[in-house]
């Protein structure tokens, strides 16, 4: 299944499409590290299931600071344009 980029409609665009995409992206892998610790947390006995959540867990962590990196790079990026002219 191929995913379509949506076509602007508005008159107003605070920031890029692509901006927008990746500060969206990471509020929602901050809203699935935190309910992590609940799954754990529900898991407990479940040797087995902790195990799981908390591999998640790490895996998401990691994609957090992935994303967090590239938005700095972004952003530093994007000052030194604005301060070279």
């Amino acid at each position: 299944m191929a995913i379509e980029a949506t076509e602007h409609i508005g008159e107003s665009q605070g920031i890029e499409n692509h901006d927008h995409d990746m500060i969206r992206d990471l509020s929602l892998r901050l809203d699935a590290l935190w309910r992590y610790d609940q799954y754990i947390a529900n898991a407990r006995g479940n040797r087995s299931l902790i195990a799981f959540w908390k591999k998640i867990k790490d895996q998401e962590s990691n994609n957090i600071q992935n994303l967090k990196r590239h938005i700095a790079i972004i952003d530093l990026l994007e000052i030194c344009i604005i301060k070279s002219f």
